[in-house]
């Protein structure tokens, strides 16, 4: 299609990436109907319906998620095509849950500044694992079950998700250790994983429960720092947090999660000097060093 407009494929793979159109203008700095307007101008001018509109977002109709994959690609080409027009190699964009931008990158920016002074380090969020490939001067940071090979990634395992309960050093409960029984009949923040109704299932707890949820893991965290109840997230957002008594540990689950946090670059840029130091200072915070050899 000759006209097709570049500007309103960013806006679907944005709407598209969060799952809102609301959450995309946020992004794009635009408003909500200048995104749905984009969207359905583009639906009319393709002749297909790209999304389900519901209630609490949009979500990708199946024309729609092939559609995505494809303008995600096109969108990786020519950023990877800008970069090297403008010799950006200082430049990083890194891809990386909302959470884990707020609760583990922050507070590390100033280590990665000192490491990596010459590094111009941009974070682009997601509220799922990235499906295409990796291109020029691009990290993905993500949890998952299985490091979800791909031929033309490096992929690393940086840790394994272990699962704690925290509240507020403030929040009125029994000492610690605590039981599951009590711990489940505590108030609980729950996020978007909803880690709170598995542990109810797997006990075959009877409650009552009160289950607060929210959509992020920091939302949840957050609302369990200002004394509103007990969340569980993996050990390695809340590091910071325990630390500096933010939130205070009350119990740990005994099973391990089977979930680990990835890093993964592509291959064939990984010779490339700006994606060897972001590599090794996001693996050096887990205690590993960089093998660019390595793909496990």
């Amino acid at each position: 299609m000759e006209n097709l407009n570049l500007n309103s494929l960013r806006v679907f793979a944005v709407s598209a990436r969060h799952g809102s159109f609301q959450r995309a203008a946020d992004a794009l700095h635009i408003s909500h109907g200048a995104v749905s307007q984009r969207i359905k101008q583009l639906e009319t001018e393709l002749g297909i319906i790209l999304f389900d509109r519901k209630p609490r977002g949009v979500e990708l109709t199946p024309k729609g998620q092939t559609y995505y994959l494809a303008v995600e690609e096109a969108l990786r080409i020519l950023a990877t095509a800008t970069f090297e027009l403008e010799k950006s190699s200082s430049q990083i964009r890194l891809h990386i849950g909302a959470s884990t931008a707020s609760k583990w990158l922050m507070p590390r920016m100033d280590s990665f500044g000192v490491q990596c002074p010459k590094i111009a380090l941009e974070t682009e969020i997601h509220q799922s694992v990235l499906q295409r490939n990796l291109g020029r001067n691009e990290l993905a940071l993500w949890p998952g079950r299985s490091p979800a090979r791909r031929t033309a990634h490096h992929v690393k395992a940086l840790c394994e998700l272990r699962i704690v309960a925290v509240c507020s050093p403030n929040l009125l409960r029994p000492d610690w250790p605590m039981d599951t029984d009590t711990l489940l009949s505590l108030p609980l923040l729950q996020d978007a994983n909803r880690r709170w109704e598995s542990l109810i299932d797997l006990t075959k707890h009877k409650g009552p429960h009160s289950i607060l949820n929210f959509g992020q893991s920091a939302l949840a965290l957050g609302a369990a720092m200002h004394g509103h109840g007990v969340a569980l997230a993996p050990t390695f957002l809340i590091e910071e947090d325990l630390k500096s008594r933010r939130l205070v540990e009350i119990w740990r689950h005994p099973d391990a999660s089977g979930e680990f946090l990835f890093l993964s670059w592509a291959k064939r840029h990984s010779h490339e000097s700006s994606i060897k130091q972001t590599a090794s200072w996001i693996l050096g915070e887990f205690g590993q060093t960089l093998d660019p050899s390595s793909n496990q």
